[in-house]
């Protein structure tokens, strides 16, 4: 027997392993399977995510068409009133469709959403779409300004008291979180309009802007400070800008509450990690740690948070507007309902679930900007 032959290893039940490091038996190792890339990854989920979209709008179509036919309000006597006569109320049926199959009046109803025709308002006789523009920007002008304040308050102070957790500033900030969170927001706004309008008079009234502004400014884009801001207007930008204040910090103590108190909930959680605890025996500031790493990572579900706030500002503050007499989405959407103009509510309707649907996408594309491990 050769030296070659003895260096060789053998094991038990197989051929001796040779020279080019094949497995007993010369069976060939199956060769593992390529991981894909991660751009490809990226797009798979955001082509993923884009396909949904579709199928949500077209769930959400048929939710409206389906309230539209359930709720107790006969469409064609809230067109032509309870009075008028049988063979009105007959021949107007006709000439809406209502006497067709559900599926054909669903079908209709969707051509006409794809073409951007939402009906007719009852209550103003204009396109409820046309309402709709017109209506609109004044809440997003009260709900971009609520979450701009909400923020910048709310998230700081949900670090802040988490990183002071059981001292006397996360007891006093818990109590705020608790009071702005439970108080129903009507109560604030009352409270409000009593205590800086009737009693102090330091706030103007309920309303948009004062008498004397009103129709002085063209409206271009329909946020009313920033079509004062292009007048160059600036008495007319202050009286906006005075008029905001008070529904805008409601809806911001209100929204900051909730902020606030899920950014320390996230951020206790992060604190408590082993690397944060790595980062402290390093030698790290405070501020490096709370900043640079532990609020990196609550970015993710902290999005989530905000995204989902701001939505409910914009589908409409109903109680808000009201109170102050806000002619925004709610008020409209309100009022619309009240007055069983059904095109109109259904209208709103399905902007407020387009704007849920596109914060959505915009919050699951935020993700993947934030953290490359989502994709």
């Amino acid at each position: 027997m050769s030296d070659s032959s003895l260096s060789r290893p053998v094991v038990p039940g197989g051929d001796p392993q040779g020279p080019s490091g094949s497995p007993p038996g010369g069976i060939a190792p199956r060769p593992k399977a390529a991981r894909p890339s991660a751009a490809k990854l990226r797009l798979k989920a955001l082509t993923a995510t884009l396909a949904s979209v579709p199928i949500t709008l077209f769930g959400l179509a048929l939710v409206t068409f389906l309230i539209g036919r359930v709720v107790p309000i006969d469409p064609v006597l809230a067109i032509i009133g309870d009075r008028a006569p049988q063979d009105v109320v007959e021949r107007t049926r006709l000439e809406l469709g209502l006497d067709q199959p559900l599926y054909i009046q669903f079908w209709k109803y969707l051509g006409q959403i794809l073409s951007g025709d939402l009906g007719r308002s009852v209550m103003t006789s204009n396109p409820v779409t046309q309402d709709i523009a017109r209506f609109f920007p004044a809440t997003f002008e009260l709900a971009t300004v609520a979450i701009i304040v909400a923020v910048l308050i709310g998230v700081p102070l949900g670090v802040w008291a988490a990183t002071r957790q059981g001292s006397w500033i996360d007891q006093g900030v818990r109590l705020f979180c608790l009071a702005g969170h439970s108080l129903p927001v009507f109560v604030l706004g009352l409270i409000s309009l009593l205590l800086f309008y009737a009693t102090l008079g330091i706030a103007p009234g309920p309303g948009r802007q004062g008498i004397y502004f009103e129709g002085l400014v063209d409206e271009r884009t329909g946020i009313l400070t920033i079509d004062a801001l292009l007048a160059g207007d600036m008495p007319a930008f202050r009286d906006a800008i005075w008029h905001l204040a008070q529904p805008a910090g409601v809806l911001a103590f209100f929204s900051l509450a909730y902020i606030a108190r899920m950014t320390r909930a996230f951020m206790l959680a992060e604190l408590k990690s082993e690397y944060v605890t790595t980062a402290r025996a390093k030698g790290l500031s405070g501020v490096t740690i709370v900043w640079g790493h532990a609020f990196r990572n609550i970015a993710v579900p902290l999005v989530t948070v905000l995204t989902m706030t701001y939505a409910g500002l914009l589908e409409g503050a109903v109680l808000t507007e009201t109170i102050f007499a806000w002619p925004g989405l709610g008020q409209y959407l309100t009022v619309s309902l009240l007055n069983a103009d059904m095109n109109a509510v259904l209208g709103a309707t399905l902007v407020v679930g387009l704007i849920y649907v596109a914060l959505n996408l915009m919050a699951d594309l935020l993700y993947r900007l934030l953290d490359p491990r989502v994709s």
